[in-house]
């Protein structure tokens, strides 16, 4: 998997993302592991404003250039996770304590998962995961099994 074959609406959902710097993008396949959606896009917001304006981007952008609105939105204001459902893709833009905690790539570790590197304005680096299996990373630190489950608020 690579950012040229992923469909528009996704690389155009990584490249808003990429627009309003949010950190640590991932894209996970979904479309033989899932019946709700096709792709995951994954990243990182480091304040609530910078949240916000990421989901905005991604609207904005999809609206723009597809004529693309979500069929379903959450946690805008909280900014802790915030979800922009489009049908056959997902975008989730968290808090950084939030990805950690919730660690949607441990979750649907049989995905296959694209990075795309942090990098800097105007360019972007991306990295294939060939292996399907779990890399454990940034947002991997530690067994899902040790987490609490109580007090989760939902998105």
């Amino acid at each position: 998997m690579n950012l040229e074959s992923l469909p528009q609406g996704v690389r155009l959902a990584v490249q808003a993302a990429q627009e309003k710097k949010a950190a640590a993008i991932s894209v996970l396949d979904l479309s033989s592991a899932s019946a709700f959606t096709d792709y995951f896009v994954i990243c990182t917001g480091y304040s609530t404003p910078q949240v916000q304006a990421i989901c905005t981007e991604v609207e904005e952008q999809l609206y723009k250039q597809m004529g693309r609105s979500p069929e379903h939105r959450e946690g805008y204001r909280s900014a802790e996770w915030a979800l922009l459902d489009f049908g056959s893709f997902v975008v989730h833009v968290f808090s950084d304590q939030a990805r950690r905690y919730y660690d949607l790539e441990r979750l649907w570790r049989s995905a296959a998962k694209l990075d795309i590197a942090d990098a800097p304005e105007g360019s972007s680096a991306v990295q294939e995961s060939s292996s399907p299996t779990f890399r454990r990373g940034r947002y991997s630190k530690e067994p899902l099994s040790s987490r609490g489950h109580g007090g989760r608020s939902q998105p």
